[in-house]
């Protein structure tokens, strides 16, 4: 008859792979035999491949690559800064190279980015670029779609196809072609940002914002909600910002451009960014789905809209 008389327990890797040794002796002690086997925790296999793969997602921004459209002036400027100052490889791109330049300039470092002049309306140099990319600097895994166009002419009475079809390639096209070109590199990562800038006007279409641009930018929510859906489980994380007025460029462009004393009120570029950031930092577990964010003192619009229902002005 045998009975176990003494064992020792020991831990390869604590809570996973255990090892246990048993001797067994019989009733007179005459005799002795060893055993040895070893087990795994399911469970605990489970949580030492979460925390692997946390270790893996780090929202340390000093290990990653990021692309910022539209990064020549305003917001997207802004954006490259901030990625920049904390230590992430910045590739900024846009149409008008001067501009670029003048944000590389403005980094810690100007020589740690890149700046590619691109039209992102054109399908064909949208995904050459993505191509450049990944052979330059190799799997983008942040892209701030923030790229932006408004028409000039705002009422939907007036507007003509050729103006709205621009509106609708910048804002909308180029983000969609964008994102779909670099996603690949994301999936094989199993990791990624996806930032779309979008506007108010995604959310409460007006007559200020004008009917292409609005269209374009709810255009744009509805796509990043179904991107959202599909990519997720690769680890992908999809971001939409709904701004109100920012004082950048982008509203000389308007029927009625604002003066110092509306500009004044409104955020700024550097307020958005500030989102954007903290969004990028959250651990990886949390995902800012949609954001909306407006000045604190509102302003009086009625000459705006006036001159955005006045064909006249255009």
């Amino acid at each position: 008859m045998w009975t176990a008389m003494t064992f020792q327990i020991t831990a390869s890797l604590p809570g996973v792979c255990n090892s246990k040794n048993i001797e067994f002796a019989d009733t007179k002690g005459k005799s002795t035999r060893s055993f040895s086997f070893r087990w795994y925790s399911p469970f605990a296999l489970r949580t030492a491949y979460k925390v692997e793969r946390t270790k893996s997602m780090t929202t340390d921004l000093g290990q990653r690559v990021a692309l910022v459209t539209g990064a020549g002036t305003g917001i997207g400027r802004a954006i490259a800064i901030d990625l920049a100052r904390a230590g992430t490889k910045v590739l900024v791109c846009g149409r008008r190279r001067e501009l670029l330049d003048q944000t590389l300039n403005k980094f810690p470092d100007s020589s740690a980015g890149k700046a590619y002049t691109v039209d992102l309306t054109d399908p064909a140099a949208t995904e050459q670029l993505a191509a450049d990319i990944n052979k330059d600097s190799g799997d983008v895994d942040i892209l701030i779609n923030n790229a932006g166009f408004s028409s000039k002419i705002r009422s939907a009475r007036h507007i003509g196809a050729e103006e709205w079809q621009s509106v609708m390639d910048v804002n909308t096209l180029g983000p969609v072609i964008l994102t779909k070109s670099l996603l690949p590199g994301m999936i094989k990562q199993q990791r990624g940002d996806v930032i779309m800038i979008s506007s108010l006007a995604g959310l409460r279409p007006n007559v200020m914002a004008g009917a292409a641009y609005s269209a374009a930018k709810a255009a744009a929510r509805a796509y990043m909600e179904v991107l959202s859906s599909e990519v997720r489980r690769h680890g992908i994380r999809c971001t939409t910002i709904f701004p109100g007025e920012v004082d950048t460029p982008i509203l000389d462009n308007r029927a009625l451009p604002p003066n110092a004393d509306a500009r004044a009120t409104m955020m700024k570029a550097e307020d958005i960014s500030a989102v954007v950031m903290t969004a990028l930092q959250l651990p990886h577990r949390a995902t800012v789905l949609e954001l909306s964010i407006g000045a604190t003192e509102p302003r009086d619009m009625s000459a705006d809209i006036k001159a955005a229902l006045d064909k006249e002005q255009h």
